[in-house]
């Protein structure tokens, strides 16, 4: 380990650095002195040196030297973040202390505080954890505390993730698919809520390309084939409006941009079509170069020019200027009707606001130091007031995340975090007219919890604009919401089944969790009573036995049910008593059957062999095996033509899931040892069982109409229907057997084709 400082500088005064990196690191400067407010040379060379000797016998999975990789982190931090000069330089050496001999002590002496403390933030717990899950969990927790003190350091793990997820292709598949599934989990949404829009799409196309690499290509594909008609059609949409603008004497600048792959491959998934279908693959954005209120008034201007050219879809509008996103997001959103019957969606913003939108909290740093612009222009005073406030948002929300109750279980952790970063939100009003912001799909207990937990715990109703709702109501943007309150209501657990914040789900577990820790002494104290009436003391392994015999999970459950009435602990004793003073020691209370104190020993691939009568539908690791046990997971129904991959579970049966899952990600990232490569064979005698959500206007002959199609038209098998309308509207289950993801699409074309089908939806 170096420590000293004078040991170090005796390597770096003899240290060569090959010509490629020196001009390399001639490039960082160049675009640390364009974007950065001010920039310490000295600084920036003296971090690359220092990384240079450190990494020097240090190679990427590629085989390049590793000090290509801090470069291209601190480019990142340069050219795409553009934070300051200290991020750059904690840039180049946040490897420094995790994989080489450098201390962070010698750090803080060479460089400072600052760089020392982003580049230990960053740096990940080295301990050994029992598990990958635990271990993950405690590095997302690290990093949110040392994001708490300063946001630099969140900045410096974006950049090292984006350029990971870059070369990923040089990692392992098993590698790919973790860290793929980590970052579409985990460090999109993070990016997204520091509103680092740039770096949060390229990290979702990224992920999608190993998660979902069929779909990619074909996305892909399709939009390189059409791109020439695409650019013809932006240019045919732009030029009067660009020619009007112009003629209104605007400072703007317009253009056109494809959408996200990850756009477009929900879109795809959520309206169930194929490439082909999607239409809007492309936005409009106008960006205009003045400020404050004379540029929010410009927006509205152009928003006017646009619509009297094109007819909007009212539907569509959103305004993010008067009402800013959480992350600090401005923009006015529309759809107009372009040539051709085209629905176009346009974005209008200030370069100020697209600034932000693009590098979010990054931008609100530079406004908060006062720093002047590209043009040397000093923002204004309310702009800087206005992130300096957006900053001590983002500071708040991760010290309210680190405040709540902590679970014991390392996956819950992340996945309570996880629920923190929201991406589609809702605006609503208290009573009193303040705003309050909440994810999409947010209830009045999310609502009420947001205010103050104590309004939360104590919530018996709520009102939406003055009329009562239930409590799981999806609330609407723009409702006014009041709560009704009883000091004697309590948190139910069923809440947790619909709250969607993390606040709302934390805070009624922990009340959970505290209600049965206390039941569970309670009944543990009562037992003991019993026991020592009958003089019996029994030890903790002979209660867990005689629990389990008694149809408990554990003991702990037993003590439970004692503490809250549901079980009576004479009736433990009573059997305890009697188990004891039979001829075996071992032999459970009467009327326990022997095999529920033992361990089931089926033998589930002579099971699945059965069931399977010796066929498969799947290619296992390149063969076909009919020897193994396989089932196909039932929260995803994969069938033939899904990508799917096989999941070893531990009891040596091979799950079968679509790798669109709701679970992949999670299996992906903490038990990517266990997952296993598999493909459809070019078998066709094997059934699938897939279901169907349809919906519509409830009109007569609907049932009928929709069995002839699938019965009669596409010779498929229905094995159950069911059905139920309200208000003229029909929602219907059609739970069928299909050869295929082919034949799927068939009948949900078909279904589609119907008059009144509104929707058909394959079910997860």
């Amino acid at each position: 380990m170096i420590s000293a400082s004078a040991d170090l500088h005796r390597h770096l005064d003899v240290l060569v650095v090959a010509p490629e990196y020196e001009r390399r690191l001639r490039v960082l400067l160049e675009h640390c002195e364009r974007n950065l407010p001010r920039v310490d040379e000295d600084l920036i060379r003296r971090a690359f040196r220092v990384a240079y000797w450190a990494h020097r016998d240090d190679r990427r999975a590629s085989g390049e030297l590793y000090i290509s990789h801090p470069l291209e982190v601190a480019l990142i931090a340069a050219k795409d973040i553009r934070m300051d000069d200290v991020t750059v330089a904690a840039a180049l050496l946040h490897d420094t202390v995790e994989d080489t001999d450098l201390s962070l002590d010698l750090l803080e002496s060479e460089f400072g505080t600052e760089v020392a403390r982003i580049t230990d933030g960053v740096t990940k717990i080295g301990s050994v954890f029992e598990n990958r899950a635990l271990g993950r969990a405690e590095n997302v927790r690290k990093l949110m505390l040392s994001m708490a003190s300063d946001v630099r350091v969140i900045l410096v793990k974006f950049a090292d993730r984006l350029h990971n997820m870059r070369t990923l292709g040089a990692m392992p598949p098993e590698k790919q698919l973790r860290i793929a599934a980590e970052t579409q989990e985990l460090f999109a949404p993070l990016a997204h809520r520091f509103g680092l829009h740039e770096v949060k799409t390229e990290l979702e196309d990224l992920s999608l390309k190993y998660l979902q690499p069929e779909a990619y290509r074909e996305i892909a594909d399709g939009l390189n084939a059409k791109r020439r008609q695409r650019e013809r059609y932006i240019e045919r949409f732009i030029d009067p409006l660009r020619t009007e603008l112009e003629a209104e004497g605007f400072d703007f600048h317009i253009y056109g941009r494809p959408k996200s792959f990850t756009s477009i491959y929900n879109k795809m998934r959520r309206q169930n079509v194929e490439l082909d279908e999607v239409y809007d693959l492309f936005a409009i954005r106008v960006i205009l170069h003045t400020t404050g209120k004379q540029g929010r008034e410009d927006c509205w201007r152009v928003y006017s020019a646009l619509t009297a050219r094109y007819p909007p879809l009212a539907a569509r509008f959103r305004d993010f200027i008067s009402v800013p996103k959480s992350n600090g997001y401005q923009s006015l959103h529309t759809t107009v009707i372009g040539p051709e019957g085209r629905a176009v969606e346009i974005q209008i913003r200030t370069a100020e606001m697209h600034e932000i939108a693009e590098r979010g909290v990054a931008a609100h740093w530079k406004y908060k130091e006062g720093a002047t612009g590209g043009d040397g222009a000093a923002p204004e005073s309310a702009t800087a007031g206005a992130s300096e406030a957006r900053i001590d948002e983002m500071y708040a929300w991760v010290r309210d995340l680190l405040e709540n109750p902590t679970p014991d279980d390392a996956g819950e952790f992340v996945r309570q975090f996880q629920l923190n970063l929201y991406d589609e939100e809702i605006y609503v009003f208290t009573p009193g007219g303040d705003l309050v912001t909440l994810p999409r799909g947010a209830t009045p207990v999310d609502f009420a919890f947001q205010i103050h937990s104590e309004v939360g715990f104590h919530c018996i109703g709520a009102k939406a604009d003055g009329k009562m709702v239930p409590l799981s109501y999806r609330l609407q943007s723009g409702e006014q919401v009041e709560i009704l309150t009883s000091k004697r209501q309590t948190p139910n657990p069923d809440w947790a089944s619909f709250v969607v914040t993390h606040k709302a789900q934390s805070r009624i577990k922990h009340w959970v969790n505290e209600r049965r820790r206390k039941a569970v002494a309670h009944g543990r104290e009562l037992l003991d009573k019993k026991l020592a009436r009958a003089k019996l003391k029994p030890d903790e392994q002979v209660i867990n036995k005689w629990a389990t015999g008694l149809r408990f999970a554990s003991a702990q459950q037993l003590f439970y049910e004692i503490g809250t009435g549901q079980y009576d602990p004479a009736e433990f004793v009573t059997a305890l008593k009697h188990g004891l003073q039979a001829e075996a020691p071992d032999a459970p209370p009467p009327g326990v059957s022997p095999a529920l104190l033992e361990v089931d020993a089926v033998d589930f691939r002579e099971d699945a062999r059965e069931r399977s009568g010796g066929r498969t539908a799947l290619v296992i690791e390149g063969e076909r095996h009919t020897d193994l046990a396989v089932e196909y997971a039932t929260c995803c129904g994969p069938i033939p033509g899904d990508d799917v991959f096989g999941f070893l579970s531990k009891t040596g049966v091979v799950k079968i899931h679509r790798k669109a899952c709701k679970n992949a990600n999670h299996l992906f990232s903490d038990h990517a040892e266990r997952v296993i490569p598999v493909e459809w064979s070019r078998q066709k005698d094997v059934q699938f069982s897939s279901t169907l959500r349809v919906v519509g206007e409830d009109r007569v002959g609907m049932v009928s109409d929709m069995t002839a199609v699938i019965s009669k038209s596409l010779k498929t098998n229905i094995r159950s229907i069911t059905v139920t309308s309200e208000d003229g509207m029909f929602e219907g289950t059609i739970v069928l057997y299909v050869s295929d993801v082919k034949q799927l699409r068939r009948i949900t074309k078909r279904l589609n084709r119907l008059d009144g089908i509104f929707g058909v939806y394959r079910e997860e």
